[in-house]
């Protein structure tokens, strides 16, 4: 029986030099999420009816990581706050008024976390690509 150190190849220290490419991903999928509510919202600016009846509500993306498993997870929710009511008679949505009930979508705001998303969502690219590089060349040593 030889004498000598022993070592245990396991796959955990490779993971490790991985994290930062999972962090990337992870913060890339979240902005992906954004992008998509934002983009939906804009769409549907003018949606004064939708198949529930009423005018479309904004929808608003929480990010959430489970205490027990650390994995981040995104839903949509409606936004609360109310719409504007705008006076047209001869729209065909007027309630007995004249009254139209628009969407609670700013498209100014809209557009303000549209690009505030994308700069994050291409941080995160930047860092993803640094951390592929580095790997790289940490392979070719």
């Amino acid at each position: 029986m030889p004498k000598g150190p022993t070592f245990s190849i396991t796959p955990r220290p490779v993971r490790e030099f991985l994290g930062p490419l999972r962090t990337a991903a992870a913060g890339m999928s979240v902005q992906q999420r954004f992008l998509e509510a934002i983009a939906t919202n804009i769409a549907n600016a003018e949606t004064t009816k939708t198949p529930d009846g009423g005018p479309y509500r904004r929808e608003l993306v929480t990010v959430e990581r489970d205490p027990k498993t650390g994995a981040i997870s995104t839903r949509a929710v409606p936004d609360p706050r109310e719409g504007r009511l705008i006076y047209d008679p001869g729209h065909p949505d007027a309630n007995e008024q004249g009254f139209v009930s628009y969407p609670n979508v700013d498209v100014n705001v809209e557009l303000v976390d549209l690009m505030v998303a994308r700069r994050v969502h291409e941080a995160n690219a930047s860092v993803f690509q640094a951390a592929k590089a580095m790997l790289k060349r940490a392979l070719d040593i």
